[in-house]
């Protein structure tokens, strides 16, 4: 295993991440993405505008599993602004979830962005695709 002080070195500006509301799906989608068919996420307007962080196109992130441990390196390549009402099947695809369906797509993102306390069908979401980098385990 890459320790983190050689992975700062070579991607000085990235930074670490862990996707999903629970170790265990920390551990899932960090093994989506490593596997190369997650290749998309999105996240609320609103929790970037309340995190201040807002996702780049060019930049790196470190993927961490539930553990904190850093799994891949990931990179922005295109962003979009649209409306949860507004994702597609193909948009839901690349996401890489359940059965890669828009239904479950839709079922999922409810329950994420309930739980933030923010979800209605017009709400703004950043959708981002990124690519693969470099697996680390």
């Amino acid at each position: 295993m890459i320790s983190k002080d050689i992975l700062t070195a070579k991607y000085p500006t990235a930074v670490y991440v862990a996707f999903g509301d629970s170790p265990e799906l920390a551990d899932e989608l960090a093994e989506l993405i490593a596997s190369g068919v997650k290749t998309g996420s999105c996240g609320s307007l609103a929790g970037c505008i309340e995190d201040n962080a807002y996702p780049i196109i060019g930049a790196y992130r470190i993927v961490e599993n539930g553990s904190g441990i850093p799994v891949c390196v990931i990179r922005t390549t295109r962003l979009q602004l649209l409306r949860f009402s507004e994702v597609t099947e193909e948009l839901a695809r690349k996401e890489g979830e359940g059965d890669l369906s828009l239904d479950y797509w839709k079922k999922e993102h409810q329950r994420f962005f309930e739980g933030e306390g923010n979800f209605t069908e017009d709400m703004e979401l950043v959708f981002e695709e990124f690519s693969l980098i470099e697996k680390i385990q």
